[in-house]
């Protein structure tokens, strides 16, 4: 290395000389080389003023870096260690915490063949949107099958309603048959009671008669009475007799029409009649169980027992306004006979077959029931699904939240509605989520797993347990920063801040306003 140095003037290049021992002389500052400068080539150094000047800069500009150097330092540590121990103090965080959220399982409502599948892993839908279509054939054809089944029922339902009307003018005829034979059961009890008044005045006819008779017949010996008006005598006897027999006979022969013995019982009279003849008459028996056969069949149901009044009063009593109306009443039974109840059950059953063929047909439309993206599909066009097998899963893109896992000496200062800064390790600090804590699981991990821990056996090891926080995210748009199930997350909650939202500041969610109310014992 060269220097260049002045000296008497003149300039010139000259190679470094050593430095001097320092060791030998500490008392005296070593000479500073430099270049040494002369006319004909020969050396000189700097005087010893000039080189302790220069150590004193050298020294002052060494204290000052590590002053300058100390002071970054120190602002750095307290940018980074200031913020680091204020969120230290006012917030508990854990890194163990993930990103999770609901998944929908996409399954067919109907057994078929797979016609077309027109999504893929990690497509995004919208709920509504076509999935996977099944083969619609077999079911146009059932459904075409139901829609024949609820024409012919509505054939027999309509036949049903013929045939009741025809009962319900075969009822009113017998009806009125029973009220003529009532009737003319009514007028033999009167035409009875006439002929035996008949006989009375026949009988008396008679008795005169034979007064006359046994009158003449003494004075005819006298000569008193001629034998003219004997005859007369006779003939009046015998006339009155004849009339006595054949009013009796018309009395045996009304009698025997009413079923009664041609002779009363002793101490009863010839027109006596038992009071329940309405009921033992045979015509009128007949007809009133042809009136009850029909209705019957028309679902209005009458004891063989009752008089014809007692049905009729009975009969009239069916009328909702209660005024005896036979027209209401009549329409009141169309509605409720056992064969239109048939019919209209048959086509009720058969409306159902051909709704459950309608919503067959439409099922074979497997639509997405939320807006997600689509991940595990197992199914292809051709496959042969059942129903309730799963083809494909929908993760939700907004139904997001995040499982802290918080160490049980952690929870004493968590509450829910308590703010929550989420770091989110795929997008670092680039971006902060914030969310609210919304409910503890009622429940440590080791308890809720699969195979819990038995604690009562063997030597047992205390370990601090955790316990699933649940955070929700707050102002959360996946399309600007999305989060994908599963992702590290290290949530860092601010314990000191007044909590906000539901159920803030409590540790156990509220029961939901207006709950589902348990149903009654006799309807479990």
């Amino acid at each position: 290395m060269w220097h260049t140095m002045a000296n008497k003037g003149s300039h010139g290049l000259v190679p470094d000389t050593p430095p001097p021992n320092v060791d030998a002389q500490p008392s005296s500052p070593a000479p500073i080389p430099g270049p040494k400068v002369g006319a004909g080539g020969s050396a000189s150094t700097l005087p010893p003023q000039a080189v302790q000047q220069i150590q004193r800069l050298r020294a002052i500009g060494q204290r000052w870096w590590r002053w300058g150097a100390g002071g970054v330092l120190v602002l750095l540590l307290a940018f980074e260690g200031i913020p680091w121990l204020v969120t230290a103090l006012t917030t508990v965080s854990t890194d163990d915490a993930f990103v999770n959220g609901h998944v929908t399982f996409v399954a067919p409502r109907v057994s078929g063949q797979v016609a077309r599948v027109l999504v893929d892993d990690n497509n995004r839908v919208h709920m509504g949107d076509l999935l996977v279509e099944l083969d619609k054939e077999p079911f146009q054809v059932e459904l075409k099958i139901a829609q024949a089944a609820v024409e012919a029922s509505q054939a027999d339902l309509t036949a049903a309603r013929a045939q009741v009307r025809g009962l319900e003018g075969l009822a009113r005829s017998q009806r009125f048959t029973l009220a003529r034979t009532s009737e003319e059961l009514h007028n033999q009890i009167a035409e009875l009671q006439a002929r035996v008044a008949t006989l009375q005045a026949r009988k008396a006819t008679l008795s005169k008669a034979r007064a006359d008779y046994d009158r003449a017949q003494a004075l005819v010996k006298e000569g008193a009475v001629s034998r003219q008006e004997y005859d007369a005598a006779t003939e009046a006897l015998s006339v009155a007799q004849a009339q006595v027999d054949k009013a009796l006979e018309d009395v045996h022969e009304t009698r025997a029409a009413l079923g009664l013995p041609t002779q009363p019982k002793p101490g009863e009279d010839l027109a006596h009649v038992p009071a329940d003849i309405d009921q033992t008459f045979s015509a009128v028996k007949e007809a009133q169980n042809r009136l009850v056969q029909t209705t019957a069949q028309l679902g209005v149901a009458h004891s063989f027992d009752a008089s014809p009044d007692q049905m009729l009063a009975e009969f009239l009593q069916r009328d909702p306004e209660g005024k005896g109306n036979i027209d209401r009443i009549l329409e009141q039974v169309l509605k409720e006979a056992p064969a239109v109840k048939q019919a209209e059950a048959k086509l009720a059953v058969a409306q159902a077959n051909l709704d459950q063929a309608k919503l067959n047909l439409r099922y074979c439309d497997v639509l997405a029931e939320i807006d997600g993206v689509v991940t595990r599909r197992t199914v292809n066009p051709g496959s042969n699904v059942l129903a309730g097998e799963s083809l494909m899963a929908l993760r939700s893109l907004t139904d997001i939240w995040v499982d802290a896992n918080f160490k049980e000496t952690q929870l004493d200062r968590l509450r829910i509605g308590q703010p929550v800064d989420v770091d989110v390790d795929m997008y670092g600090s680039r971006h902060r989520f914030l969310g609210r804590v919304s409910g503890f699981t009622m429940g440590t991990g080791s308890t809720l797993a699969l195979l819990p821990a038995e604690n009562a056996t063997g030597n047992y090891v205390k370990v601090v347990q955790r316990l699933p926080v649940r955070i929700e995210l707050v102002d959360y748009d996946p399309d600007k920063v999305p989060l994908f199930i599963g992702l590290s997350v290290t949530p860092h909650v601010h314990v000191r801040r007044t909590p906000t939202g539901p159920d803030a500041g409590k540790v156990l969610q509220r029961y939901p306003a207006g709950g589902v109310a348990a149903p009654p014992p006799e309807a479990r």
